[in-house]
């Protein structure tokens, strides 16, 4: 039996059965033949964080051809984020777009600390709403971790909010049911991932 990584091809585990049930049963294509290099049509558009910890493919147990991956700190859209997912979802036939978070997110942590480094300062900026939204009662700071994961699962409520409002062709195609639009958030210390709404 091939291996990916340490799971067994088309293995049972929690991100790849949270995922697949996410997908619902949308047509994946694998790496075993040629047909991936025939025809981009994956199932899903994800839009994650740039950190190496959590590379959706990794978390999922996915390979090549199965997800459109969008990758930028803090998981944030922009309008090039929004016209890949509009390509992904319109015309390639993908199903999902999911916008997934993860625990202890150094994008967050910067934001919450006003952190200032060259272009970096203006997407942090993007992210610091989600800080000011976030409801928190102990310490709001970036060394406190619970405050960080709730800082990054409202990030993603929002930047899931924010696609279905800054893209009326996704927004159009979610209120039709022809894709589902959803948030997740991974954990880096347990490996087990959340979806949601």
């Amino acid at each position: 039996m091939r291996q990916t990584l340490g799971h067994p091809l088309g293995c049972d585990c929690l991100g790849r059965r949270g995922f697949l049930k996410l997908a619902a049963g949308a047509t994946v294509v694998g790496i075993g033949g040629g047909s991936v290099f025939r025809a981009d049509r994956p199932a899903a558009v994800l839009l994650t964080c740039i950190d190496s910890r959590a590379p959706a493919e990794v978390i999922m147990d996915l390979g090549l051809g199965d997800i459109f991956n969008c990758r930028v700190a803090g998981n944030v859209r922009n309008a090039d984020i929004l016209g890949s997912m509009e390509f992904a979802c319109k015309l390639a036939g993908a199903k999902v777009v999911l916008v997934m978070g993860h625990t202890a997110c150094g994008a967050i942590k910067g934001a919450i600390d006003n952190a200032e480094l060259g272009n970096l300062t203006g997407l942090l900026t993007k992210i610091k709403p989600a800080v000011e939204e976030t409801t928190y009662t102990g310490e709001r700071l970036a060394k406190n971790y619970a405050f960080v994961d709730a800082v990054a699962r409202k990030n993603v409520e929002m930047t899931v909010a924010g696609i279905r409002k800054d893209s009326p062709v996704l927004a159009e195609l979610d209120a039709k049911g022809e894709i589902k639009i959803a948030g997740a958030m991974y954990s880096l210390e347990t490996g087990a991932v959340e979806f949601f709404d």
